[in-house]
């Protein structure tokens, strides 16, 4: 007898997703609630749990088609197939130990991007890490030239096994690379947009044409800061198991100011405005699919260490493609952070319906006048952009006053100045 396998629901106001990469072949056989499928919807990637144990059946949709919450994609048959290495699982739901691969990634640091920045899949991504093999490397089989998870097997396999004995039977000639391009050539190349990144352009065209956009900046001097880690670092670490960074102090700074000027942390609804007695932290994260923007509840409400832990965490998820819809819902103020790729200054734009975000910038050493002295220090250039329907110019430049006096000066973030 065969069990339909439909969409499970994707999150609130999310009906539609695509097959981004089939996870289980027909006739494979398949454990209760092992993933067969990974769907691609406007912010996050979804896995298909198997709804019973069996044989996986026929697909009902393609990789790339568009499916509905609720639509059959595939069947799976009741009964068990021949496994074979790749699909056996322990019995009675038991799960194996974590090997010591799998320990190691689950200890990768959260700011260490994902090489190449190349369209993964969940299952793709965790066979990647596990195997430790480069994605760059490895020539996709999938819909578009994507990798799958298969393609990642192989390649660790081949990687493991080295070059084959040599035998008396004659080897076979070698596949024929490409050729390259001639002097003067040019190529182009096509490929679909992805779902998140058809998403993020239609939000950030959105928030171009609906909001007054308009952008504030600021310098500062970062010397304390600086000083402040360096004299605490370690023992911050060893009692919080986690490093002390720059985001944690520009958190508390923003909720400051925040409170003090709540329409930086309001938004508009109909013909009202919308005042927040609360700050949920959007944190910009840079993830292989494209920037995904997990929210940090009642950031106002956490120390430093439970902060740095709360981004570490969504930095890790991000990474390893497994945050889901809850995580990224809401959020009333966003920072984001291009200074960790080398940005010196931008204007960046708002995440709708929020009215404001933060943007940091790299940490420079640059001559600045002290009681009438040059002198070198560590700067940096901070932007808030706003929706100037509700933000006023002098609203906009005193919160970003107020978070630069409390970076200057942290003890402001301690005694609530």
């Amino acid at each position: 007898m065969a069990s339909e396998v439909k969409v499970p629901t994707l999150g609130e106001s999310v009906t539609e997703a695509t097959i981004g990469e089939w996870l289980k072949k027909p006739g494979e056989a398949v454990a209760l609630d092992e993933p067969i499928a990974s769907l691609e919807t406007d912010k996050v990637a979804v896995e298909v749990p198997a709804p019973i144990a069996g044989t996986m059946g026929a697909y009902k949709a393609e990789v790339g088609d568009t499916v509905e919450v609720g639509a059959v994609i595939a069947t799976i048959e009741e009964g068990q197939a021949q496994a074979g290495p790749e699909n056996t699982r322990p019995r009675g739901g038991e799960e194996p130990a974590a090997s010591e691969s799998e320990k190691e990634i689950e200890a990768l640091p959260a700011e260490e991007p994902f090489d190449g920045g190349a369209t993964l899949s969940p299952a793709v991504r965790r066979a990647v890490l596990e195997h430790g093999v480069d994605p760059t490397t490895i020539k996709g089989t999938g819909k578009d030239g994507r990798l799958t998870k298969e393609d990642v097997l192989a390649a660790a396999k081949a990687k493991k096994d080295g070059p084959a004995p040599s035998t008396s039977a004659p080897a076979p000639a070698p596949a024929a690379a490409p050729a390259p391009a001639a002097k003067g050539e040019r190529r182009e190349e096509r490929v679909r947009m992805t779902r998140l990144r058809q998403t993020i352009a239609k939000r950030l065209k959105g928030a171009q044409e609906e909001a007054a956009l308009l952008t504030t900046f600021n310098d500062v001097d970062m010397s304390a800061v600086i000083e402040a880690r360096a004299a605490y670092k370690d023992v911050f670490a060893k009692k919080h198991n986690i490093k002390l960074g720059f985001m944690s102090f520009f958190a508390k700074a923003s909720c400051l100011a925040l409170k003090d000027v709540p329409s930086v942390n309001a938004k508009i609804e109909g013909d009202e405005i919308v005042y927040h007695d609360y700050v949920d932290l959007s944190v910009a994260v840079s993830a292989p699919n494209g920037l995904v923007v997990p929210v940090v509840r009642s950031v106002d409400q956490m120390s430093f260490a439970e902060i740095e832990l709360a981004i570490a965490e969504y930095g890790q998820k991000a990474k390893d493609g497994t945050l889901t819809m809850a995580d990224m819902a809401g959020g009333t103020f966003t920072i984001s952070n291009g200074g960790v790729f080398g940005s010196l200054m931008s204007t960046p734009i708002i995440n709708p319906p929020q009215s404001a975000v933060l943007g940091l910038h790299r940490i420079e050493d640059r001559p600045v006048a002290v009681n009438g002295q040059v002198v070198i220090k560590p700067m940096m250039y901070i932007a808030l952009s706003y929706d100037h329907r509700i933000i006023d110019g002098r609203e906009a430049v005193t919160a970003l006053k107020i978070i630069k006096e409390a970076i200057e000066d942290p003890m402001r973030m301690l005694i609530d100045l």
